[in-house]
Order: structure tokens, then C-alpha cells, then sequence
């Protein structure tokens, strides 16, 4: 049986929601529902607009077993093969009894067989990630001593069994797809070759297709961030293709369409699972198909929208895309009478606003007083594994230019500028400027800017210290402490010709040319970085070595270093250079101007308020969209 649509409009094949729960205590309230006949109506609308734009449709069940917390279950407390803590929600769960395996066993079964009644195409288990079959699989959460634990098998038989049931409840005939880990990265857990052996029992026990995952929750190894190279886990799909007949996807990292097709074409898989990067662009496959590659806006992989906001119990959104998690609201008409719009600034705030303001029919002009647009998405993207943000640059760049924006470049803008141009409507994305503190010495030659560092517009020295721990702060930090370390390149041709010991190598890969130190005054650093970035940037600065004092006030810059006061006791620091990273002011010289010119204009991005990417983003897209 077929389980791929005919990819019209947006261009996916198979779209899989959830995941949905199968009894009350296998999900929170934020999941989609499927273990009462009750969500067979909203289940089945749910298929029926996946059917109308084009895909086939399946919906992702799953028990979240011990990774639940028991806010969720009314106090009750979560469930697993073994009462073993997570350290995610530092509960002790339950054990199942046997009963209640049995129990759950047929609750699988019976969701799948509402999945079919809701008229969905196939039915897609979650084996992986740290969930329940996975707890069961795991030497690591399972120590079970019944036919459930101890040996290989015995772990798989839950799983198994949940596939056997749904076998049996909704015939032959409905395919199910599985969705597994290659690989834990959990010390002491199950690693790649037991998790082959899961892959090849679940095509025995008659499987149609597999979708490799990476990871736990708990795992110390990056998996969704921006630094993960794209299709840098596509290995473990390749691995399990070569021991199955069935279907392989891969998944993970996976936001362009020359990667998507590079794993297909080497014989990685025989798809590939896009996630965010469809909330980044719905519309990714239809313009791979039709060759318009460079029209598609790349997922980043920053997290912020999409799992910081499930962390803050939030409605998902996107930093690329601010239509995503609001496509319910109203939308203004396009106009018909349309308007001359002036954007100054071609930072994200200022390229959103103006694609936004043409979408809606205006003529729209962007001034930018630099040689090129992107604005501080250059400084982001400076730093080790933030590439991506260069990229998300070029992409609003392209989409300035299909909207039909007209773009001026090395344009500075003033008075006589507007008074010239005569706008019915302006929005300044002027953006910011890095702050100078006032602390004694901070004039001297050897003290520069975070920005100017990432720009490459200074050099610093051996000893740097770098004051802030912010995320400018940490990524600068890192940003200097690679300095001298091997590139990727470097470390293949010595691993591959053997020149080097695997553990010399990593020092090689982590221990650079600078002494890095971090100066911040709060008690923690990286506090605006999103939850699931900021584990891995301060895993990073233990890595490379970067120094660290909190709750430290610089109290002045000398020649040779500067002088904290940590708690009241003062130390002295050593360096050759100062890098300072305290924060952005707003830059709006243009408001007062175009006020007194009588031109309407709205303030978007940093020189409004300094924040984040997302914000700009946001910000710029819903004044343009808002021209009336």
C-alpha cells in the first residue's frame, strides 16, 4: 500500500501530527488526544485538511513513560519499566506491573484502530527519544528481571508487542511506521548495533517503514541545535537501509534540499523527514520540485520558537517565519490603494517589514546605509556552528528582492533624505549600537567591542577577557577561544591517515591560541539564550577552557588587565585585551525628523527596544503587514 500523497500545494508527501496519547496519563494537556472515541471527529478533521492540501496523513502515537511529570497526572505519579529518576523531571516513576503492560500494550492497539476510523493513511509509533518503548529497550531504565528486562530480547518484547497488537486490531492492510533512535547517546544505555537489531525485529514483526531519530532528552550530545552539521546523523539511517527491505527516512538537521537529496541519492535513505524546516517554509518541497532552491527561507535550528515555546507552555512560532502559529488570525486584505512605503535600515527588522508592506500591495523602497543587508545576522553567524544565521541573511535578502522591493544600498538617510523622498509611510529599523560602559580606562586602545570582534574589524590578544556574559558574550568568547583550534577538514586527514591519536586530537579540536576569560555581574551566564541552546554554549565554554567569574563588578580597565570585585574582595586579571559585550542602545535619529515632516512612520527591531532576532523578525513583519 502506498503512503505517499501527491504533494500539491505545499509539496510534502506523508505529514505525521502529534504526538497523540493513548490514555489519559501518556501525554500532558497539551497533546493531541486518541485514546477516546470521543477525538475520532476532531482526528478526523484533522486528516481531512491534511487530505486537502495534497498528503497523506498519519498521526504519531506515543506514552511518554517516566519523562512526564506528575503536574500533568493530577499528582499521579508518571510510569516505567523500572523506577529509575529522569533527570529531566527528577521524579521517580512507577513500575509497570504486568497487568498494566498489558494494559498499555492494548491501549496502543486501540488508538491506532481510532487513527483508521479518523480516515488516516497509516499510524506511526515513537520507539525512540527516551519515551516509554525506548525506557523498555534501554539496560539504562530498564532492570526489570521478568520477560520484560535483562536480555536484548526481553527489552524489545514490549515494543513488539505493541506492534503485534496494532496488528491485530487494524488488520494488515494499514501500515505502521516506526519511529526510532540510531543511536541513545545515553552512557550505559542502547547503542547503535542493539538498536539495528530493534530495526530488523520490527520489520520481522511486519513494519512498513522506518524513520531514524537521534537522542534522548537527556542526552549530552546536541541534537536539534544550530551548530549540529546538517544530515550529521544520517549515518545511523544508512546504517539501518543496509539491514532492512523496508523504507528508511532520515531525519534530523535536515533544512535544504541539497542535503535532502545527497542522502537519497548515496543510498542514506529512501526519504527524508522535514520538521522545523517546514515551519521555517510550508511551502520547502514544492520549490525544491520546481527548482526554485534558493526561494526557500532555512529552518536555523535556534529553538526559540519552536521547543523554547512548548518549554513556556507556549503555541509554537518560528524566528524565520512570524506567520507561523498565527495562521488563524485575521489577516488584513491585500489594498487597493497602494501606499509608498520607506524602510530605513536592511537589518531582519527592516527586510521583514518591506516584505511584508510589498506583500500587501505597497511600493515599497529599503534604504541601508551599509553595502549589504542583513545587518547584526552577520555578527551572529560569526561565531563556531552559528553559519546558519549567515544563511538566514541571504534568504530574507532573496525575499526582498522576489517581492519586488527596491533596494538601496550604501544609502545613508537624514532629513533632507525624507523630505526628498516624501513617503506615505515610514518604518525605521535603524537598529543599535554596542554600549560603552563607564568604567575608569575602558578609552584604552586594547579595549574594543564585541561587535568589532565578530566583524573582524580587531584583533585581540593572547589573554582576552571579555566583560558580559550575555549570549554576545559567550558566543565572542568562543568565537576567540577556536582561535588556533583544527578545522573539520584538519581533523579527518589526520584521524584518516592515522597522524594523530584520537585523544590528542581532540585537544587539537578544543584547545586554541587564547586564554579566554568571561567577566559577568549577574549569577548566571547566558541567561538570554533560549532552553534548548543554552545547555550547549555553556557545555562549549567548559570545552574550550573559557574562564569564568560571576557576580563580579569591574571596578577598572588598566593597561595590563583589570581589577573585579567578587564579593567584596578584589582580584586582579591579566590581559592583552578587553572585549566588551554589556549590551545594545537604540539607534533612532529619524523619528523626531519624520515627525516634523508629518510623515506617519512606525519603529521596529532594536531601535525600538534591543532584543532578539525572533523579535525583530516579528516586529518588522507585523508593521508592514499593518499599512493600511
Amino acid at each position: 500500500m502506498s503512503f505517499i500523497g501527491n504533494g500539491r500545494r505545499g509539496g510534502v508527501g506523508l505529514i505525521s501530527v502529534g504526538y497523540a496519547t493513548i490514555d489519559e496519563f501518556s501525554g500532558t494537556p497539551t497533546n493531541i488526544g486518541a485514546h477516546l472515541d470521543e477525538h475520532i471527529p476532531g482526528l478526523a478533521g484533522l486528516a481531512e485538511a491534511i487530505h486537502a492540501g495534497g498528503a497523506k496523513a498519519t498521526v504519531q502515537l506515543n506514552h511518554a513513560g517516566r519523562y512526564n511529570a506528575s503536574f500533568f497526572l493530577g499528582g499521579k505519579k508518571p510510569v516505567a519499566p523500572s523506577p529509575i529518576a529522569s533527570r529531566l523531571t527528577r521524579e521517580t516513576p512507577e513500575e509497570l506491573s504486568p497487568e498494566k503492560i498489558a494494559a498499555t500494550i492494548r491501549r496502543f492497539a486501540e488508538a491506532a484502530k481510532r487513527v483508521r476510523s479518523a480516515g488516516f493513511d497509516l499510524v506511526e509509533i515513537l520507539a525512540g527519544t527516551g519515551y516509554l518503548i525506548s525506557e523498555f529497550l534501554s539496560p539504562l531504565t530498564n532492570k526489570r528481571q521478568d520477560e520484560y528486562g535483562g536480555s536484548l530480547e526481553n527489552r524489545m518484547r514490549f515494543g513488539l508487542e505493541v506492534i503485534s497488537a496494532i496488528k491485530d486490531r487494524v488488520g494488515n492492510d494499514f501500515p505502521i511506521l516506526v519511529r526510532l533512535n540510531g543511536n541513545d547517546f545515553m552512557e550505559g544505555g542502547i547503542g547503535p548495533d542493539e538498536l539495528l537489531e530493534f530495526a530488523v525485529a520490527l520489520e520481522a514483526a511486519g513494519v512498513e517503514a522506518l524513520c531514524i531519530n537521534v537522542g534522548w532528552h537527556e542526552a549530552q550530545v546536541p541534537q536539534i541545535v544550530t551548530k549540529v552539521p546538517r544530515g550529521a546523523f544520517s549515518y545511523l539511517a544508512r546504517d539501518i537501509k543496509q539491514r532492512v527491505a523496508v523504507p528508511v527516512i532520515a531525519s534530523h538537521r535536515i533544512n535544504d534540499p541539497a542535503i535532502a537529496r545527497l542522502l537519497v541519492e548515496e543510498g542514506f535513505c529512501d526519504m527524508v523527514a522535514l520538521g522545523r524546516a517546514l515551519i521555517a517554509d510550508p511551502l520547502f518541497p514544492e520549490k525544491a520540485r520546481t527548482g526554485r532552491d534558493k526561494e526557500i527561507v532555512h529552518c536555523v535550528a535556534c529553538g526559540q520558537g519552536c521547543f523554547d515555546n512548548l518549554v513556556k507552555m507556549k503555541p509554537v512560532e518560528c524566528l524565520c517565519n512570524p506567520r507561523a502559529g498565527h495562521e488563524n488570525e485575521v489577516q488584513p486584505a491585500k489594498t487597493a490603494a497602494p501606499k509608498k512605503v520607506m524602510v530605513v535600515g536592511g537589518g531582519v527588522a527592516g527586510m521583514s517589514a518591506a516584505i511584508a508592506a510589498a506583500e500587501q500591495g505597497h511600493h515599497v523602497g529599503l534604504f541601508e546605509t551599509g553595502l549589504r543587508l542583513g545587518g547584526q545576522l552577520h555578527l551572529a553567524g560569526a561565531p563556531p556552528g552559528r553559519g546558519e544565521f549567515l544563511v538566514f541573511a541571504e534568504d530574507l535578502a532573496c525575499q526582498v528582492l522576489l517581492h519586488g522591493v527596491e533596494v538601496h544600498l550604501n544609502r545613508p538617510v537624514d532629513g533632507r533624505t525624507l523630505a526628498a523622498e516624501k513617503p506615505d509611510f515610514l518604518i525605521l529599523a535603524t537598529g543599535g549600537e554596542p554600549i560603552t560602559p563607564a568604567i575608569p580606562g575602558v578609552q584604552q586602545e586594547h579595549v574594543v567591542q564585541a561587535w568589532d570582534v565578530l566583524a573582524g574589524k580587531v584583533a585581540t590578544g593572547r589573554r582576552v577577557i571579555v566583560v558580559g556574559g550575555g549570549a554576545v558574550g559567550i558566543e565572542t568568547a568562543l568565537f576567540l577561544a577556536e582561535k588556533g583550534t583544527l578545522t573539520g577538514d584538519e581533523i579527518k586527514f589526520l584521524l584518516v591517515n592515522g597522524a594523530v591519536a584520537p585523544d590528542k586530537l581532540y585537544q587539537l579540536a578544543t584547545k586554541g591560541s587564547k586564554e579566554v576569560t568571561v567577566v559577568e555581574m549577574a549569577d548566571t551566564l547566558g541567561s538570554n539564550f533560549g532552553k534548548s541552546t543554552r545547555w550547549g554554549m555553556l557545555q562549549d565554554v567548559g570545552r574550550y577552557g573559557v574562564k569564568t567569574f560571576l557576580q563580579a563588578k569591574v571596578l577598572e580597565i588598566t593597561k595590563s588587565g583589570l581589577r573585579l570585585d567578587c564579593g567584596g574582595a578584589v582580584k586582579e586579571l591579566p590581559a592583552d585585551s578587553v572585549v566588551l559585550a554589556v549590551g545594545t542602545r537604540s539607534t533612532n535619529p529619524l523619528q523626531r525628523m519624520a515627525e516634523e515632516l508629518g510623515i506617519d512612520c512606525r519603529v521596529v527591531g532594536d531601535a525600538l527596544t534591543p532584543g532578539t532576532v525572533f523579535e525583530a523578525n516579528h516586529q518588522g513583519y507585523n508593521a508592514g503587514r499593518d499599512i493600511e
